[in-house]
């Protein structure tokens, strides 16, 4: 029974009043048991003042009686509470402790009662806050991050463009073919430097919320054939093919066409890009109800195992200056894993016995209710 009631802080507090009333019975008892010596001693008192009076000897007895029984309650009460008073102080000191910016406070949890809730809860919070401000000054150096590398990227074709232009304003008698070569160089760099303008607006919008998806049901084995189609003139460019390995003609699901059509775009940009030596990139789509993978594979040096973790960061390039020279910005396949997030679903990569992977892992039946998502 006593096991029980110590359960919680209810039936603690309860067991304690009925412990202290029975001691307050017990002295009762015994008071009662010696009423006589009591009263006798009252009224020699009395006499000795010269106030007897047996009625109102009789009322101080019964009233010392009573004050004795109130007072021993109180005592006894307030001695076995004490424990549990002396807990409510030292969780009330570390919230003190927590509110002064002292997260490292912890109080321990003593016993399964209400108490000890309160104090696991103290605690917890305490470690949540922590948390809390750990991603947010990840996120402030994330930030700082973003616009130390947009003004590095920024500032190369800038450099640039700007130099091109001087040396053609610089030297008015320069013949047409030098002029004309410095032309196409200072408009390759303006593209470049668009497209890493265009890529960070793209991905700011991804990475903070300010999008909401156009859901539609999209058939993503077309999707795939009309985003490969299109690529033909790129993977011509780089003198390579293109397979794609389906067993099914159609398969329906929720999405936004126009961002998963950019997603596929990106990995196929990136696999002519850095696999262009292999010639031949893959493109296969399985269906595993209800998940859809696909795979985009392109053969030539592997990216080392450490770096995989990290393919997917904003402006992380794999072997930085050959990445340069191929006009990457470093946000392709960070807008990748966005996309596929957004959509429910996740991205990864493998490299190894001299091809590389990319894997996209979409679910079919995407939830529409959620918040930033349109109504099909």
């Amino acid at each position: 029974m006593r096991d029980d009631l110590k359960q919680s802080y209810r039936g603690t507090t309860i067991l304690n009043l009925a412990l202290s009333a029975g001691v307050t019975m017990l002295v009762l008892l015994l008071l009662l048991i010696k009423m006589d010596v009591f009263y006798g001693a009252l009224v020699s008192f009395s006499k000795y003042v010269g106030v007897f009076q047996p009625d109102l000897v009789q009322r101080f007895t019964t009233l010392f009686i009573t004050l004795i029984c109130i007072l021993v309650f109180v005592v006894v009460f307030l001695l076995l509470q004490n424990t549990q008073v002396a807990y409510v102080k030292k969780i009330a000191a570390t919230m003190t402790e927590v509110s002064k910016g002292n997260l490292d406070a912890e109080v321990p949890v003593e016993g399964d009662d209400e108490l000890a809730y309160l104090a696991s809860t103290l605690n917890t919070m305490a470690d949540d806050i922590q948390t809390l401000i750990a991603k947010e000054r990840a996120t402030e150096a994330s930030k700082n991050e973003l616009i130390t590398n947009v003004a590095h990227d920024l500032r190369t074709p800038l450099t640039a463009i700007l130099g091109y232009l001087e040396l053609i304003e610089g030297n008015p008698d320069l013949d047409g073919e030098t002029r004309q070569k410095y032309v196409s160089i200072a408009v390759a760099k303006a593209k470049q430097l668009q497209q890493l303008i265009d890529d960070l607006f793209e991905f700011t919008k991804f990475s903070y919320g300010k999008l909401a998806l156009d859901i539609e049901r999209v058939d993503i084995v077309k999707l795939l054939e009309q985003v490969i189609d299109e690529f033909y003139p790129v993977f011509e460019q780089h003198d390579m093919e293109c397979e794609l390995k389906v067993e099914i003609k159609s398969l329906m699901m929720n999405g936004d066409g126009a961002l998963l059509a950019r997603l596929f775009d990106n990995l196929l940009n990136n696999a002519a890009k850095y696999g262009s030596e292999g010639k031949l990139v893959i493109v296969e789509l399985r269906y595993t109800e209800p998940v859809i993978t696909i795979n985009v594979t392109n053969f030539g040096p592997e990216i080392p195992a450490d770096e995989i973790p990290m393919l997917f960061e904003k402006f992380y390039r794999v072997e930085q200056s050959r990445s340069l020279r191929t006009g990457g910005t470093g946000l392709g396949l960070a807008i990748v894993k966005s996309i596929a997030e957004l959509h429910g679903g996740e991205v990864g990569c493998t490299s190894e016995n001299g091809h590389t992977t990319f894997t996209v892992r979409l679910p079919v039946d995407l939830d529409v209710n959620r918040e930033h998502l349109k109504s099909l």
